[in-house]
């Protein structure tokens, strides 16, 4: 068999609570072997019932095989993972958060191969809380992930669709992807960019999607219908695993090729 020096990057869009970490802790030893993965990167934004990560949930992803975490605008929503985001390097948070709030940005990690991936957290200023504009520091920050890999995944956490486009276009031929996560419904739009850069407005959700975004309907509706405080919990049926796979050469750090990702866990 003829050596492939393309690495394989699996990208795993918003965990949601329960359901979605069973479905990666049960699934993903065996998605990587068949898809020939070489690096796992998961948002795990919501994993902690719909608000969060906890730190025994982020060491249990890594058992199961996630190389990277990323975040969003829930990653301080439990109190308990603040020194986490500290001490430990393979997870990030939206690196235009305060400066001085717990943890990092940017994280390098290695791939099954060998091949070092920076991984950089983002976050939206257009109807969430940015401490800075994306724009305005992707620039450094993707000067210093590149100082220490030739490979440079963005997690862009971000509302609005234009916002992400636009960063999309901006970083095109400079990082190796970029992949928007946050609203939960994943996009028909992955391409290769001409510069070489993988884009995808929104990976969708890993969790029970016979839901609204990974809540239970009736109390979605019922927030909606009277307008009063509803107390949110997961889901539970038709829980799928989504997000994006994607190739590249490891030496460029250019993108070949991206298409979405989608299993059926029950």
């Amino acid at each position: 068999m003829p050596y492939d020096p393309a690495v394989r990057i699996l990208f795993i869009a918003d965990i949601f609570g329960a359901p979605g970490r069973r479905a990666v802790e049960m699934h993903l030893p065996d998605l990587r072997a068949q898809h020939g993965v070489d690096l796992v990167v998961a948002n795990a934004e919501n994993a902690a019932d719909g608000v969060g990560v906890t730190s025994r949930i982020a060491l249990k992803l890594y058992t199961a095989g996630v190389d990277a975490i990323t975040l969003g605008n829930h990653a301080y929503r439990q109190r308990e993972v603040y020194p986490f985001l500290e001490s430990d390097d393979r997870i990030v948070r939206p690196a235009n958060h305060a400066a001085n709030a717990p943890g990092r940005g940017v994280a390098v990690v290695g791939a099954a191969d060998g091949t070092r991936v920076a991984v950089i957290n983002l976050i939206g200023q257009l109807f969430l809380d940015a401490a800075q504009s994306p724009f305005e520091v992707a620039a450094g920050l993707i000067a210093d992930a590149r100082s220490r890999a030739k490979v440079v995944l963005v997690d862009f956490h971000a509302e609005a669709t234009s916002e992400k486009v636009a960063l999309g276009r901006l970083l095109d031929g400079r990082v190796t992807a970029v992949i928007g996560t946050h609203t939960h419904v994943q996009t028909n739009d992955a391409a290769v960019l001409a510069g070489g850069t993988a884009y995808l407005t929104d990976g969708g959700m890993t969790g029970p999607h016979d839901s609204v975004i990974g809540v239970r309907t009736e109390l979605v509706l019922r927030r909606f219908q009277t307008g009063l405080p509803v107390r949110f919990e997961p889901a539970e049926n038709d829980v799928r695993i989504e997000g994006a796979l994607i190739e590249c050469d490891p030496a460029s750090g250019l993108a070949s090729s991206i298409e979405t990702f989608r299993f059926s866990a029950g």
